[in-house]
């Protein structure tokens, strides 16, 4: 098999680059895309050249699906596709809770396909430069803020926004979760659209990830305290910085310190992600967010969604908000 033939089901914001990136994909074709919206996946449809197709048609032309529909249709879209022998890329959150996640990784397991989840951060060139120079991390801040835009709220800005640094900070840290705590607040939709969760691991580590989509610029930014130094990235920039012991240019008065300085060029962190499910489902390669990642990412976030919760119900039975 020289090329793989990819349906995407779901013809929003992402299920438009999603087909649009598959279409110009070398290893790939697109055999068409699914949307219950007529008109929208008729309009996606003809600027990708592509067919629309009924579900079942779609899932019966394709050997892997693309799945870009709202958070709560991923696990029956999913397990659909899986049980029909599909591989499958699923877009962040993997589903909308950990048996639904376990209930997809045990069946792609099963037949033996592939079940890769769209956490594109980890197919960037931030990711790479970072997880090349950072060594064990201390501590890290994330930043993640942007204008609100009606898209996303069918979830909270925890399942939209802050599950990108979560996974980030999961990858990064590599080990598992002690505790959470975490407030937020519901401002323009019916979930949460602002959050701050200080997230301590079992190593000692502590990281503080606030995420907002209601803030008047888009930022994007992370502090990294490790062994090797302090480290910054500038996310939108494209820029960072590393202060340590032999690195880079010597601080004047502290010849001891350097400081080491890096960017990157435009990295098309998307074809990255295709190219990496294309590889897996054709080569066999290993899938580099695989199930047990987005599980991690999910559990994370659902952890900090429950610690608002609490948080919450503390401040109305203290009488400080009703």
């Amino acid at each position: 098999m020289d090329r793989l033939k990819v349906g995407v089901i779901g013809a929003g914001h992402f299920g438009r680059f999603h087909a649009l990136k598959t279409a110009a994909a070398e290893r790939a074709v697109l055999v068409g895309l699914h949307d219950p919206d007529a008109a929208r996946a008729a309009l996606v449809a003809a600027e990708a050249n592509c067919p629309t197709l009924p579900l079942d048609a779609l899932i019966t032309a394709a050997d892997a699906l693309i799945i870009a529909a709202p958070a709560d249709a991923h696990f029956p879209l999913a397990m659909q596709a899986l049980a029909a022998g599909r591989h499958v890329l699923i877009e962040k959150p993997i589903a909308a809770t950990l048996d639904e996640a376990d209930q997809l990784a045990a069946a792609a397991a099963a037949r033996g396909l592939v079940l890769q989840v769209g956490h594109l951060e980890r197919f960037s060139a931030a990711h790479g430069a970072v997880a090349a120079r950072m060594g064990r991390p201390l501590y890290i801040e994330a930043v993640r803020v942007a204008p609100f835009k009606p898209r996303g709220t069918d979830v909270s800005v925890i399942l939209d926004l802050m599950i990108h640094d979560l996974d980030l900070v999961l990858a990064l840290v590599g080990q598992k979760i002690e505790s959470v705590d975490a407030v937020g607040a519901a401002v323009a939709s019916a979930h949460d659209d602002i959050a701050n969760a200080r997230v301590h691991f079992v190593d000692g580590c502590v990281a503080t990830i606030t995420a907002s989509r209601i803030s008047l610029k888009t930022e994007r930014k992370m502090r990294i305290f490790a062994e090797a130094g302090y480290l910054t990235v500038d996310f939108a920039a494209k820029k960072l910085t590393l202060i340590g012991r032999d690195r880079g240019m010597a601080l004047p008065g502290f010849e001891e310190f350097g400081i080491e300085t890096a960017s990157w060029d435009d990295h098309d962190a998307l074809a990255a992600e295709h190219a990496a499910f294309h590889a897996a489902c054709l080569d066999g390669a290993p899938v580099l967010v695989d199930a047990a990642a987005g599980r991690r990412a999910l559990e994370a976030a659902i952890a900090v969604a429950a610690s608002i919760t609490a948080s919450r119900a503390r401040a109305v039975a203290s009488g400080l908000i009703r």
